[in-house]
């Protein structure tokens, strides 16, 4: 173990500065932050002013610090960060999922080529040790789907519909006003924040690197009063979820929407904030991983775990992609799904398979039937503009 870690930090946030207290008070490891990078010159921090600097380079171009934190919100600045830190060789702990979804294939390389190391796991699920436990607990052949509430914004917004009976516009406000949602909220409740992670996550899980672009994402912005009527009249209740699940030996698929869930599944009591993932195996059943999504102190206790993993000089292997059969990905599968429509102008724009139940109402109609994926992520753009809302029903 190394005796001093000697850190140049990117981002004063939220995360950075609740990262600043942790590593203040920590007496498990020896570290000292040389460096800390911030944009905004204006703002008043709680650290001496001698640690501060605007220029990156003063942290990506001195020899004397050994690893680099990025904590920032720019993911093309931090992709600027990250792939100028691991040129040089420099080990790096970062949290930016959108910037790690992109470009994770070129990451990987770098890695090996530089001989350097890149660490994310509070990317995935705040406190949740996602990455590293599908890294060396489910290093195996017998895993055969992930299936996350990834994103503790729409969880908190759908918890307080089903649970306190409010409405979707109402529940946003609130995550707004305790710092869950942002005042732009589309990136958590359009599931991209979910989608990120599910790319990263699958990396690990299935050894296979997926664009965002090419996998179906959709949100919980269209939800209405009658969807959520729906729902409880079954005793059930919406998440959205991030899922990849083996299809046969030689393919998966992937894909991040609401689900309607049913009372005896893990996923039904992860409620405000939380998040909750089940990995599902040959051997071990189903298996749940639960705990913070988001905040402070729980995404900076993660990025403090990988600081403390790169003392022991911990490096991911990557093992599903170096040592297993590579799997492809695939979108020729059947899902069920609820799909709520007004216009049958909005309706036509889906090729159902097969139709097996159907309401016509005044206002609202609804079908359930099974759709290919490959249709979805065909109009991916279009149901976006549609009055529709449309759920997973697990089958």
């Amino acid at each position: 173990m190394k005796h001093i870690e000697t850190i140049g930090l990117f981002g004063f946030g939220v995360v950075g500065e609740g990262l600043f207290q942790l590593l203040k008070n920590n007496k498990i490891m020896n570290t000292e932050i040389k460096k800390i990078c911030i944009k905004q010159r204006s703002k008043q921090r709680s650290v001496s002013q001698h640690l501060l600097t605007y220029n990156a380079n003063d942290i990506l171009d001195d020899e004397k610090i050994s690893l680099v934190v990025e904590l920032i919100d720019d993911d093309q600045s931090a992709y600027d960060i990250v792939k100028h830190a691991l040129l040089n060789g420099k080990s790096v702990v970062s949290g930016n999922k959108k910037m790690l979804a992109k470009h994770l294939e070129e990451f990987i390389q770098l890695q090996q080529i530089h001989s350097s190391a890149l660490l994310y796991d509070a990317s995935a699920c705040g406190s949740v040790p996602v990455v590293r436990n599908l890294e060396e607990y489910y290093d195996n052949d017998l895993l055969k789907s992930i299936t996350g509430i990834l994103n503790g914004s729409s969880n908190y917004i759908l918890s307080q519909i089903f649970s306190k009976g409010e409405n979707y516009h109402s529940a946003l406000k609130a995550a707004q006003a305790l710092g869950y949602a942002e005042s732009d909220p589309s990136s958590d409740v359009e599931g991209l924040d979910a989608l990120y992670k599910l790319v990263i996550i699958t990396c690990h899980g299935f050894g296979a690197y997926v664009p965002p672009d090419s996998v179906f994402c959709y949100g919980i912005s269209q939800i209405k009063n009658f969807d959520i009527q729906f729902a409880k009249e079954k005793n059930l209740k919406i998440k959205l979820i991030a899922r990849v699940e083996k299809v046969n030996n030689d393919h998966f698929t992937m894909f991040v929407m609401p689900k309607l869930v049913q009372p005896d599944e893990y996923i039904y009591n992860v409620e405000d904030e939380n998040n909750g993932v089940i990995i599902e195996g040959e051997c071990y059943d189903k298996q749940l991983m639960f705990g913070k999504g988001a905040g402070a102190f729980p995404t900076a206790s993660s990025v403090l775990s990988d600081i403390t993993a790169r003392n022991y000089n911990y490096k991911y292997e990557y093992k599903k992609r170096n040592y297993f059969k590579k799997m492809s990905y695939s979108i020729n599968t059947e899902l069920e799904i609820y799909l709520r429509y007004d216009n049958l102008s909005d309706y036509n724009h889906f090729e159902f398979e097969s139709i097996f139940e159907k309401y016509f109402g005044k206002g609202f109609n609804y079908v359930i039937g099974s759709i290919k994926l490959n249709n979805l992520l065909k109009i991916q753009k279009v149901i976006k503009k549609l009055d529709v809302f449309l759920a997973f029903t697990g089958n």
